[in-house]
């Protein structure tokens, strides 16, 4: 491992630092990566290394593109609430790991699954508008919801810690 830290550790850094414009944010994505990689042992040749690396940072730079949007959609939500209705500082940090959460879970569920989900739950679609826009049966709208929403309990209590 001090090997492939050596050898492609810089590399890895100019990559994300080109791709995300940051220094600071190539010096963080670059150290989880190299994190990720002890977590996980396997045995990596230096001529698939690169690769390897290559790969996991295109997957943290979209993680951290996407955390970023749902952060700004959070402050933008914020900014639209009366003064006293403003959550804590505490409340606002749990309520943004909770979207990112949900957010993640929603992006491992097929694609239909979650679009019905959202259609309904963001925008009030009924069951029957639903089916119409992905061109399937009300009762594959039902499957879909139920799976959505059985995704988010299991979610829920994994984030509550009641998961068995």
């Amino acid at each position: 491992m001090d090997t492939l830290y050596t050898d492609y550790h810089s590399w890895l850094h100019g990559i994300l630092q080109r791709r995300l414009g940051s220094r600071d944010d190539a010096a963080d994505l670059a150290h989880d990566a190299f994190i990720r990689l002890l977590s996980k042992p396997r045995h990596l040749h230096h001529h698939t290394a690169r690769a390897y690396l290559s790969r996991m940072a295109r997957g943290l730079c979209v993680d951290l593109w996407r955390r970023r949007e749902i952060e700004q959609a959070w402050l933008d939500t914020l900014l639209h609430l009366p003064e006293p209705e403003s959550p804590s500082a505490e409340q606002q940090t749990a309520a943004l790991e909770a979207l990112v959460e949900v957010d993640t879970m929603l992006r491992r569920l097929p694609e239909a699954v979650a679009h019905a989900f959202i259609q309904s739950m963001v925008h009030g679609l009924t069951g029957k508008e639903i089916a119409t826009q992905l061109g399937v049966s009300e009762r594959t709208v039902r499957n879909y919801l139920s799976r959505a929403m059985l995704a988010c309990l299991r979610l829920q209590a994994r984030l509550e810690g009641t998961q068995p």
